[in-house]
């Protein structure tokens, strides 16, 4: 018998008993107003938010943020406001998303409690513009803001966003709550690590 072998046999004698999962119908936190807790949450994370009247509206506020100006290539997949430099519809590969400083895409929805955007690569040919970016901006609908993670699962339940292996229905999908961070080093808190240096949630009035 092998090292191994006996290892996993002792573990195996010695398990615990299983024991019954924790019942999930509980009465979880809701927010007066979801969308106050999600921006607080939001810049507590180093993130920032946009909160526009309209398209035009939002086009206005995006064009005056800082990295829009400093940006050499903009890849934008949200209507109303155009790419810069680029054509992410052409590419056809990660590699050529390397060089893009702000990325604008479409979000789902978000998540009050921890200010997480659920974004899938639906609208978004290439996944990886939402991480090669140096600035990232989500953009989604201000009335979709869920209370909490077990709401948010439970749209994605709803919508068939989640949790089905078909050629129609299986798609990547991720929530995404502020800037790339670590704090790994000396428990120092390092913004734009190891992904986009910023991230704007832009909460949209009327979509």
């Amino acid at each position: 018998m092998t090292s191994k072998e006996i290892i996993l046999g002792s573990i195996r004698r010695n398990r615990p008993a299983p024991g019954e999962l924790p019942c999930l119908n509980e009465s979880w936190t809701k927010f007066v107003d979801p969308r106050k807790k999600f921006i607080e949450v939001l810049e507590s994370v180093g993130g920032k938010a946009i909160v526009a009247r309209d398209q035009n509206d939002l086009a206005k506020q995006i064009e005056s943020l800082p990295q829009i100006a400093d940006a050499q290539t903009v890849a934008s997949l949200v209507s109303g406001f155009g790419s810069r430099n680029i054509d992410v519809a052409a590419m056809d590969s990660p590699h050529g998303l390397s060089h893009v400083d702000v990325a604008i895409l479409p979000g789902e929805f978000g998540v009050a409690e921890n200010a997480a955007v659920w974004v899938t690569d639906r609208q978004v040919p290439l996944r990886v513009l939402y991480f090669l970016c140096q600035h990232l901006t989500l953009v989604i609908p201000a009335a979709s803001i869920v209370d909490h993670m077990h709401a948010a699962y439970d749209r994605l339940i709803a919508h068939d966003r989640f949790g089905h292996d078909t050629a129609t229905s299986r798609h990547f999908g991720v929530f995404i709550a502020g800037p790339s961070k670590t704090a790994d080093i000396e428990q120092s808190l390092v913004i734009g690590a190891h992904g986009p240096r910023s991230l704007t949630v832009c909460l949209v009035e009327q979509c």
